[in-house]
């Protein structure tokens, strides 16, 4: 009888280190995918800070008198390359995103500006580039929502509190970029 206890109590110490084993495995996997797509953003946004400067060297000539959002732009751009965090990288990711609506809004005011085939070669890699940008935060926030489900829920929340981990953000939209734009004729 003695025997039979004693690989019961082996096999539930068995059982209980293959879940632990598992679920480690599955929480540093899921983490390991977020880094990856918060890394992918990043490049994304990095590709289009790089795309800047060629576009505001073609602008330059045609917006002499629209200094404002030139500045912008560029103060935005700089920003982006200088951030150091997420977060950072997020609120100066918003700034960009203004000052090129901005920048694109006063272009239209300039016919020929609008036809110059360098102008329209970079709007369109800016805009395939912000499709990039917007499927990889779509992948991350799939990949913070896997990780948090997994964390949050039972039996991955009582590992996930030996292992010291935390729930992890989703990346927001700031209330100002969800108004429907005014368009008037």
């Amino acid at each position: 009888m003695l025997l039979w206890i004693g690989i019961i109590v082996i096999l539930v110490v068995v059982i209980f280190l293959l879940v632990f084993w598992g679920y480690y495995n599955r929480i540093i996997r899921l983490e390991n995918r977020i880094d990856n797509s918060w890394a992918q953003i990043d490049v994304q946004l990095r590709r289009r800070a790089e795309l800047i400067p060629n576009l505001m060297e073609t602008v330059k000539g045609y917006m002499k008198h629209e200094k404002e959002v030139l500045e912008n732009v560029t103060k935005a751009r700089s920003a982006i390359m200088t951030a150091k965090t997420p977060q950072k990288n997020i609120e100066a990711d918003n700034m960009l995103t203004g000052a090129l609506k901005s920048l694109f809004a006063v272009a239209e005011n300039y016919p020929d500006l609008k036809a110059n085939q360098n102008f329209l070669n970079l709007q369109d890699e800016l805009t395939h580039t912000e499709d990039k940008i917007s499927y990889s935060r779509q992948h991350y926030n799939d990949s913070v929502l896997a990780f948090n489900n997994t964390i949050e829920t039972f039996p991955g929340i009582i590992f996930a509190k030996r292992m010291g981990k935390k729930e992890r953000e989703m990346l927001q939209i700031p209330e100002a970029t969800r108004e429907l734009p005014k368009v008037k004729f």
